[in-house]
């Protein structure tokens, strides 16, 4: 039987494979282009015990975290949450990023957010390319990251 692909909220018993899913992303030098906290093993076991109003989603096969993503700035008190997302390296290229940040619309809408907003490396072209397919509007920043916003 082939396991179930489910997205899920990040919860306690889910921090020792978030953290792998961590591991496996330094490893692979993805700090780079995803560095929204540090990708560590403790930050794993904060998220998994994270009780606020911003949101940390994974996308799992099993047990196995494939894919993670978040909505932050609700907790800061901003109306406009930031979007963050990584895909396992193995898993790139099938439709499972756009898949993730399509699942996080729908609970940014849920929760009441009429816009979202991201930050992404301009080295980042596919992320990029991503981005905008899905509607996302950018704006240029001085140092290596576009702004974009994406009106729900």
């Amino acid at each position: 039987m082939v396991p179930a692909l489910e997205f899920r909220h990040i919860e306690d018993g889910m921090h020792h494979a978030l953290a792998e899913f961590f591991v496996d992303l330094s490893e692979g030098a993805d700090e780079e282009f995803f560095h929204p906290h540090p990708l560590t093993r403790e930050h794993a076991a904060t998220i998994a015990s994270y009780a606020g109003m911003d949101l940390y989603y994974a996308l799992t096969v099993g047990k196995l975290v494939i894919a993670y993503g978040m909505l932050r700035g609700w907790d800061e008190g901003f109306d406009t949450p930031s979007l963050g997302i990584a895909v396992a390296k193995r898993w790139r290229g099938i439709g499972i990023g756009r898949a993730m940040i399509t699942m996080l619309h729908v609970a940014a809408r849920f929760n009441g957010a009429s816009r979202i907003r991201l930050k992404v490396h301009k080295r980042n072209t596919s992320a990029i390319e991503l981005y905008k397919a899905l509607g996302y509007k950018f704006q240029d920043t001085d140092g290596e990251q576009l702004i974009g916003f994406l009106t729900l």
